[in-house]
């Protein structure tokens, strides 16, 4: 019976803000229990205050490192710039006694300038009358309110966290320098595979430490370690392979029979987790006989001091058994690392896939299963485009609130539509200003103004105010969102948001594609200009001068056979960043390899349109074979005899210069798109009887002057 009136009370806050899932009302102290109100809001009121103290102190710890400080003095009657100052507990002691003071009548302001207590005796804790996190729409206050609370709790963690780390080892992040006693350091695993950046050794749980309650024998440490890699190899190597196995049957599945005795076709075995009912029992017992037998070989290694972890004496290159190994130490400790990493991707990647799996009974997740997700309330809006489709990662959409979607969606048209003008704004200077004068009192030239951030510092006061002012024009007068109107479209804009532009869209399906095409130019526009911005910053020009690089290893091929204009020498991918000279040259070798063979192919499939050798193909076989009788493209493969292919196989492994690298670059992108068009239509060059329902059969165009062979209507 006593615990009855405790559970009462209780209830009297489970609706209060701050109660939040998954906890719910979490008050494991019982501090809540008697229902006392009053003393409740005044816990919510320092809980509150206590939160936003920590935001601010947080903030104050993270932004000097990252954005930098004041120019100028904090205190100029004591000679202290503001870069004077050190971040963290060091700044206590360099504050003067005038900014104590400064601050704690600030303080004090704030806390009494409204009465003590004023927000409990309202009702509201918290609420001092300056509103930030408002709306006038209720629900979507207490969502802005409940992100508060919550941001404020983290924030008190993660500040006391800072005050630990800048106690402990005098720096505001903690110097790994400064930890010359950490069990980490009584072996030194930071110069193993698998320590990559930006995380650099990582063991939050600290699984390879010793220290109280663990060995303190540094070969046990070291055992333990070499054991718990081994794991994560095989698990990772185990993940890539399930990962492949769930994505290849997607495409290709082998023909014929998995199980003779049970007449089991490869192509009746279903995708995903769903397979596992059709294995049969002998099919088991092989899979656990082929992976026992590689474990307890496998596992042979890792007693072996002179192998890395997961290096087994009876596996080769790519784990196949016998196999040589790679003899370069540092290109097989690249391709380790390599393997590691991509391992602890596969096993994030396959449990995604389970999860999917086991959701949806799909091993992809068919959307047409989420019948009542709220993402569904946005499928169809603009913006919605292939091969992503409706893409929300973080959630935002989640709650299927249309209000703030729609708002978001408005945020994202003007981001977009700023940032394509600042990537214009970047690139016409490069090419044109304009003649005269930008301030005539200033005697200065828009030819004077740099382009980039060095701008920003040429701009006069008079220049700033016109900005912001037409800005601010735009912004609450000129370009008002209208709820009727969809989100971006202004009553006063034209086409091109020429400011009460007469040129209008009537046509609705090309304003919905003009829409469309706007956001994904804004898109790209926001990642570009990031960019930008970033090169500017780093080089001090906005196009980044490549002569500051003095030091990057690409100069080392910029030289090379194949760097030609207009992108020189393009490595996008970075491959080349290392620097390694072995690397590149198989690399060359292999691209030039390729392009020879991709411009013999692509003229294999040109030539026997117009012309076939005569005679016979292959006279001695039991079927002879002419020249004219095999088809052009995939199929011929089928109809190449034995002898042939193996003809073509000694000749390929029997076995400079810029024209022939292009040349062999544009036939490898060719070949590609010839494989696709033959792969899809059966025909090598795509048979236009085969597009049955295109646009162009609309209106018959083929009988029109210009069209000729071999092109035919050409309209790409």
């Amino acid at each position: 019976m006593s615990s009855k009136p405790c559970l009462t009370s209780l209830k009297a806050f489970e609706s209060e803000l701050g109660v939040q899932a998954p906890v719910g009302f979490w008050d494991p102290l019982g501090l809540a229990r008697d229902g006392d109100v009053l003393a409740f809001q005044r816990r919510r009121s320092v809980e509150l205050k206590h939160g936003r103290i920590a935001m601010l102190a947080t903030m104050g710890y993270i932004t000097p490192e990252v954005a930098g400080k004041f120019p100028g003095y904090l205190d100029p009657s004591a000679g202290l710039k503001f870069e004077d100052v050190p971040n963290g507990l060091a700044a206590l002691s360099k504050v003067p006694g005038g900014g104590w003071a400064q601050i704690l009548l600030y303080m004090s302001w704030c806390e009494v300038s409204r009465g003590a207590g004023s927000d409990i005796a309202s009702g509201r804790p918290g609420d001092f009358g300056w509103y930030v996190l408002t709306s006038s729409d209720p629900e979507e206050k207490t969502k802005k309110l409940n992100a508060e609370i919550a941001n404020g709790r983290l924030a008190m963690m993660a500040i006391i966290g800072m005050f630990y780390q800048d106690g402990l080892t005098g720096s505001a992040w903690g110097d790994w320098a400064n930890y010359t006693d950490s069990p980490l350091r009584a072996v030194d695993f930071s110069t193993e595979l698998g320590v990559t950046p930006p995380l650099g050794f990582w063991d939050p749980l600290g699984l390879a430490a010793a220290g109280a309650g663990k060995t303190q024998d540094p070969a046990v440490v070291v055992a333990q370690f070499k054991r718990r890699r081994a794991v994560e190899v095989q698990h990772g190597r185990v993940a890539m392979f399930a990962c492949i196995g769930y994505i290849v049957p997607e495409y290709f599945r082998w023909p014929g029979l998995l199980s003779k005795a049970e007449n089991l076709a490869f192509a009746d075995i279903p995708n995903g987790l769903k397979a596992y009912s059709y294995i049969p029992l002998i099919g088991w017992t092989q899979i656990l006989a082929f992976v026992g037998t590689i474990e307890v070989y496998n596992l042979a290694g890792v007693s072996d001091d002179s192998r890395t972890p997961g290096d087994s004496p009876l596996f080769g290159a790519f784990g196949i058994p016998g196999a040589g190994g790679i003899s370069d130490p540092e290109k097989r400790a690249k391709s380790l690392n390599a393997e590691l990493n991509n391992g602890r991707l596969a096993m994030m990647a396959i449990i995604g896939m389970f999860f999917q799996d086991g959701l949806t009974g799909s091993a992809w997740g068919d959307w047409a299963n989420y019948t009542d997700s709220p993402l569904r309330a946005f499928e169809s809006e603009l913006g919605v485009q292939p091969p992503a489709g409706f893409w929300d990662p973080l959630g935002f959409t989640a709650d299927g609130d249309a209000a703030a979607f729609r708002r978001r969606r408005y945020i994202e048209l003007k981001h977009g539509r700023v940032a394509m003008f600042a990537c214009l704004g970047y690139i016409v200077p490069e090419y044109y200003r304009w003649p005269g004068d930008l301030s005539p009192s200033l005697g200065l030239k828009f030819t004077d103004v740099p382009t980039g951030f060095a701008a920003f510092s040429k701009v006069p006061l008079s220049g700033w105010a016109q900005m912001i002012a037409f800005a601010g024009t735009v912004e609450l007068f000129q370009y008002v969102d209208d709820p009727e109107r969809a989100p971006g479209d202004f009553k006063n804009a034209g086409l091109l948001g020429v400011p009460n532009g007469f040129l209008r869209l009537s046509d609705e399906e090309a304003r919905k594609k003009k829409l469309a095409a706007e956001l994904a130019n804004g898109r790209l526009a926001m990642m570009a200009i990031i960019g930008m911005f970033f090169q500017n910053g780093l080089t001090g020009t906005a196009w980044g001068d490549w002569a500051e690089y003095t030091a990057s290893p690409l100069r080392a091929y910029e030289n090379e056979t194949g760097v030609q204009p207009p992108v020189g020498f393009w490595d996008p991918l970075g491959l080349s960043a290392s620097g390694n000279n072995f690397d590149f040259q198989r690399r060359r070798e292999v691209e030039l390899k390729h392009g020879r063979v991709s411009m013999f192919a692509t003229i294999g499939y040109i030539v026997p349109e117009y012309w076939r050798f005569p005679g016979f193909l292959c006279e001695r076989y039991a079927a002879p074979i002419k020249f004219v009788d095999m088809p052009n493209g995939l199929q011929a493969i089928s109809k190449l005899p034995a002898l042939g292919l193996f003809q073509i196989v000694l000749f390929a492994v029997n076995k400079k210069l810029s024209a022939e690298l292009a040349n062999g670059r544009l036939a490898m992108m060719a070949i590609i798109g010839m494989f696709y068009q033959d792969g899809l239509t059966g025909s090598a060059w795509g048979d236009w009887a085969n597009y049955t329902d295109s646009p162009l059969r609309a209106v018959d165009f083929s009988t029109e002057l210009g069209v000729t062979p071999p092109l035919g209507f050409w309209d790409p």
